[in-house]
C-alpha cells in the first residue's frame, strides 16, 4: 500500500474589485466550498485550509513596505488547502472538484517537502 503524502492546492483567481456578487451568488459559492471541503474531510483527505483576505502588505528585500496584495498575470492568491493523497495524480483528481474553477480561477497542486 502506498503511504499518503501531503500536497498543497493553491487557489488563484482574477479579482474584480468593481463587482460585488449578489447575496445569492455568495451563498452559492459558500455552499459549493462547504461541499468541496466537507467531501474531502469525509474522505479523510483534508489536512488544513485557509482563505486569504484582500488586505495585506508586501515587504521587499530592502525592507521597503508596499500596501496591497500581489497580482501577477491578473490573478491573486485566494487561499490554499493541504490534502493527503497517495500521489500527485490523486491530489490532482481531488482538485478538479474545486469551486474556484467554476468562476474562472485555477488550482495549482504541489508536493510538500517537510522541513527537517
Amino acid at each position: 500500500m502506498t503511504q499518503a503524502k501531503n500536497f498543497m492546492m493553491i487557489f488563484r483567481f482574477e479579482p474584480n474589485f468593481s463587482y460585488q456578487p449578489s447575496q445569492e451568488e455568495q451563498e452559492q459559492q459558500h455552499q459549493a466550498w462547504g461541499a468541496f471541503i466537507g467531501n474531502l474531510a469525509i474522505q479523510e483527505k483534508l489536512v488544513s485550509t485557509h482563505q486569504l483576505g484582500f488586505s495585506g502588505r508586501k515587504i521587499g528585500a530592502d525592507q521597503s513596505i508596499e500596501e496591497g496584495i500581489a497580482v501577477s498575470d491578473g490573478q491573486t492568491l485566494g487561499g490554499n488547502m493541504v490534502v493527503s493523497a497517495s500521489s500527485l495524480e490523486e491530489a490532482t483528481e481531488l482538485a478538479k472538484a474545486c469551486p474556484i474553477l467554476h468562476i474562472g480561477g485555477t488550482v495549482e497542486v504541489r508536493d510538500i517537502i517537510p522541513m527537517a
